[in-house]
């Protein structure tokens, strides 16, 4: 069937609300061990296992101070699904575009390139495909510094024409 998502396809990371930064980032790396690879002043930080560019977002953007949502209620910011590579990211991007479903947005974040959607609860989601680690962009210190430049999305489907997953 050439509607089924490729067999590598994976949920690639998490994003969540917090109502505090620093709190998050002491659970996430210090109680569970993740690293953080990247923050953004008081309001956001990316964390990740094993040297990938990130596993878990953390970001205060629309909750800081906030209580938890209450029962009954998303709480997710966006799942992320990562697919093998970009013909794969191409056909479910025509399949998004064949369902009617519309984009919330789309960037090339350097060490990926991604699309932006809410499912029918709107809770967000992100399909992506993920760069070579070798030409993610670093800092003088090599320190990863993710970017988030415009993705053109047409130009990702005039690459891959004819392509069908299996």
């Amino acid at each position: 069937m050439t509607d089924l998502a490729p067999a590598a396809t994976r949920i690639g990371h998490v994003h969540l609300k917090v109502a505090d930064l620093d709190r998050a980032i002491a659970f996430y790396a210090g109680v569970l061990g993740f690293a953080v690879t990247q923050r953004y002043g008081p309001q956001a930080a990316f964390l990740s296992a094993g040297g990938y560019h990130h596993h878990i977002g953390l970001n205060t953007w629309e909750s800081a101070g906030a209580t938890p949502p209450p029962p009954g209620h998303t709480g997710l910011y966006h799942t992320a699904f990562l697919y093998p590579d970009r013909a794969s990211l191409a056909a479910v991007r025509r399949r998004v575009l064949a369902a009617g479903i519309p984009l919330d947005g789309a960037a090339d974040r350097g060490v990926s390139e991604a699309i932006y959607l809410r499912d029918p609860d709107q809770n967000g989601v992100e399909l992506y495909v993920d760069r070579d680690a070798a030409k993610w962009p670093r800092d003088a210190q090599g320190q990863l510094r993710m970017v988030n430049s415009r993705f053109d999305l047409q130009a990702l489907l005039d690459a891959h024409p004819d392509f069908e997953s299996s």
